[in-house]
């Protein structure tokens, strides 16, 4: 007997969780639109809508709202949506099969009717252009209607109906019938533009392979990359790219991780190496360990991050939002008045109504509503590209405007691990030194240790009777000879040191270098300095930071001697000997002074990085870089926080621009409406044109280039 089947969750009463493409949803005014009409819908919870994925996300109760009510709500609005499964992506249709793009196509037609029957019967040419008018604006007057509804009824749609239908009134039908095809031109146009900004974001989908390359029991299976499990073995093709995140367990070769982190040159990687998934492997075989599964890499996490940021709204979209609700409606008000006081006053009524009617169509706030999104978009867009990460226009206006940037040592300003920077022979030539050392050093895990092994030859002797002295010295026979590496205080304790060493020794640490010295008994054979040296790039980026009119700081936990030496190699200012709570101060201190950004490994920094104005986390796409700051560079280099800055101005910039072309040509088209100078044409144009000239600026931003260099 077969097990009795559980009815659907929907029809036990469950909320449902619905995710939805919703098409034409290219602006701030149709988002509010929506989340209004959803709030009168009873079971409609936590909706959520998104502009880059065009999406809707909600929890609907069936027993309240059936999902065909929901469904119509949405089509009644001017939106059709599609459910969106993990198993059926939904991607947006070409521009003639969208509903606007019929909306032009339709409203075109019967345009080049009405004109040709004119020319036929040009008596009955008004009827003509009254049928394109009435068939052209029904769809507007049922979006209309249905934002009124929704809670928003000066919507664009009502103004753009109630101007037609005026304009039918006072007899101007040629003209309504213009206004009508040319707003929806300009509808579809926004919704292209946008669509290009979101490009750059969506492409990042297509980077990751559909299949990889398994390995299993000895032998290679393609299978879907998205059935891949954290442990798993994979082997990756030369000119293949990465399918999972992972680390390479066998072999060497360069991969291009310029669709992560946006670093152009290929970075050679051998075994321990992390790779990413749409990396490109560009010459060798690869053998790698799958550390995280398909909706876990590092592309679906700045996806989802990127896809979330609009949430951040920036304030400057804040105001203009809150703007435009009261300036729609204070525009409807003054075309009332002036189609109705002068008349009352003895004026013409047909000229009058005209130019409220024509007052109406320049109050339409599209242009002014997309200012900033359209910018921030972009803005967002470029930066991905470039592995900049920014979660949000919050976060993105806030970087341009900051006064300092305080970077964190260890990891940030250097590389984070230490390097042989002297070998200084004593007894022993410095080859000898170093082979010698590391022959003692072999086997040790200490950071000291592994730097030494890697400054040393690969044919080292071996090494017997290997003892640690934690914190003093590591101890081995080598080749018959009793050896020690330690440290300045284990060589005094066995009275090993000399004047002339002991000097020398003082003049390394004194650079801010870490010294070890390789006994013989009591003899000193030679000495080691080790230092975590600054990035290749980090005194460029703090030279640009200054050419940029902001000041850059470094604090660390570090000694002193040693952050005074780094700071001096960098030529930046320098508080050192710094615990968690000094650092917070610290930042509270500068933000009295302005804006303050903090630039960390996003591990410990945290604290410090939430209390900044803006939080910067270094990590090659690491989770806890994705996660705890404002920004991350994907890019692992310091030199991306200028650059941070830069794209910030250049997209406050943008939207200074954006806010001064759609106020500017609504504030010369009132004056010459008013003047009697233009009319409906140009008025509908005022708005067309300014949302052409706004998206095509903000488009502007996709082709941002840093000006780098040291100023």
């Amino acid at each position: 007997m077969s097990a009795p089947r559980t009815a659907p969750a929907s029809l036990q009463g469950a909320p449902s969780e619905l995710d939805y493409f919703v098409e034409g949803m290219d602006c701030p005014s149709c988002v509010r639109k929506i989340e209004g009409a959803l709030t009168r819908l009873p079971g409609a919870t936590q909706a959520r809508t998104n502009l880059t994925r065009q999406s809707l996300t909600l929890t609907l109760d069936e027993t309240r709202t059936s999902r065909a009510t929901l469904e119509h709500t949405l089509r009644g609005l001017g939106h059709e949506p599609r459910l969106l499964t993990p198993d059926a992506p939904i991607r947006p249709r070409p521009w003639w099969q969208t509903g606007q793009g019929r909306l032009v196509l339709s409203s075109g037609a019967l345009l080049a009717l009405a004109w040709a029957f004119s020319w036929a019967e040009p008596a009955l040419a008004a009827w003509g252009y009254a049928a394109a008018t009435v068939l052209g604006a029904a769809p507007l007057a049922r979006k209309a209607l249905a934002a009124t509804r929704a809670g928003d009824p000066f919507s664009i749609n009502t103004l753009v109906t109630l101007a037609a239908l005026g304009a039918l009134v006072i007899g101007e039908a040629a003209e309504a019938a213009v206004v009508v095809f040319l707003f929806a031109i300009g509808e579809l146009l926004e919704g292209v533009a946008v669509g290009r900004a979101r490009s750059g974001i969506q492409a990042l989908t297509r980077l990751t392979p559909r299949t990889a390359l398994l390995l299993k029991k000895g032998q290679v299976f393609e299978v879907p990359a998205d059935t891949l499990h954290v442990g798993q073995l994979i082997q990756v093709q030369p000119g293949a790219r990465v399918p999972a995140d992972g680390t390479i367990t066998d072999g060497m070769s360069s991969l291009d991780d310029s669709p992560v982190t946006g670093e152009s040159v290929p970075v050679h990687k051998a075994p321990g190496d992390r790779v990413y998934a749409g990396s490109i492997n560009t010459d060798g075989v690869l053998t790698v360990r799958v550390d995280a599964e398909a909706r876990d890499n590092t592309i679906s996490r700045i996806i989802h991050l990127v896809e979330q940021a609009e949430a951040h709204r920036a304030p400057v979209a804040r105001f203009i939002d809150r703007f435009s609700r009261v300036y729609t409606p204070v525009v409807l008000l003054i075309a009332v008045l002036t189609a109705t006081v002068p008349v009352l006053l003895g004026g013409e009524w047909q000229a009058w109504l005209y130019k409220g009617v024509a007052l109406l169509l320049i109050g339409c706030p599209c242009a002014l509503v997309l200012s900033v999104p359209a910018a921030i978009t972009s803005a967002v867009s470029a930066g991905t590209r470039r592995g900049l990460l920014i979660k949000g226009g919050a976060a993105l206006e806030a970087i341009g405007s900051v006064r300092t940037v305080a970077f964190d040592k260890t990891g940030t300003l250097t590389e984070g691990r230490p390097t042989v920077t002297d070998v200084v022979p004593v007894n022993l030539d410095a080859p000898g030194v170093a082979r010698l050392a590391a022959a003692v050093e072999q086997g040790s895990g200490h950071p000291l240790a592994r730097a030494i092994l890697a400054h040393a030859p690969a044919d080292l002797p071996a090494a017997q009777g290997g003892l640690a002295l934690p914190g003093r010295a590591a101890l081995a026979t080598v080749e018959g000879r009793a050896l020690a590496v330690g440290s300045p205080r284990y060589a005094r304790e066995q009275g090993a040191l000399t004047p002339t060493v002991e000097a020398t020794v003082t003049t390394l640490e004194d650079q801010g270098k870490t010294v070890v010295l390789l006994l013989d008994g009591t003899q000193v054979l030679g000495l080691i300095a080790l230092r975590d040296e600054p990035r290749p790039d980090a005194r460029e980026a703090i030279e640009r930071l200054r050419a940029l009119g902001v000041q850059p700081v470094m604090l660390t936990g570090d000694n002193a001697r040693t952050a005074r030496a780094i700071g001096q190699a960098l030529n930046v200012d320098v508080h050192a000997e710094l615990l968690p709570e000094d650092k917070l101060r610290l930042i509270e201190t500068m933000k009295a002074r302005g804006g303050v950004a903090m630039v960390g490994d996003g591990i410990n920094d945290a604290p410090a990085l939430a209390a900044a104005t803006v939080g910067v986390a270094m990590g090659g796409g690491t989770d806890v870089a994705l996660e705890t700051a404002d920004a991350a560079l994907l890019g692992h280099e310091v030199r991306g926080v200028p650059d941070l800055v830069q794209l910030s101005r250049a997209a406050l910039r943008n939207i200074r621009q954006n806010v001064a072309f759609a106020v500017g040509l609504k504030a010369v088209f009132l004056v010459t409406t008013l003047l009697g100078v233009t009319g409906l044409w140009p008025a509908i144009l005022s708005d067309t044109g300014a949302t052409a000239l706004v998206t095509a600026n903000a488009l502007r931003l996709l082709r941002f280039r840093p000006q780098r260099g040291t100023a």
